[in-house]
């Protein structure tokens, strides 16, 4: 009787396990595509940023202004 009670634990304490195994790989699945939409949009505001900068052009190539 002992063994069939430690078997019918340990069945439920896999079982438990599985569940928090596929709850975790879930949330890491959810992470994964968060970080793979906030690394586009890093991507599509660096482009936006060198465009503006091309726009401008950079402080650097003005001549300083005739008062120097």
């Amino acid at each position: 009787m002992e063994a069939e009670q430690r078997i019918t634990d340990l069945e439920s304490r896999l079982a438990f396990q599985d569940d928090t195994i596929q709850a975790l790989n879930d949330v890491l699945v959810a992470q994964q595509r968060a970080l793979e939409r906030l690394q586009l949009q890093v991507a599509v505001l660096a482009r936006r940023q060198e465009e503006i900068g091309g726009q401008f052009g950079s402080a650097e190539d003005e001549a300083p202004p005739p008062h120097y």
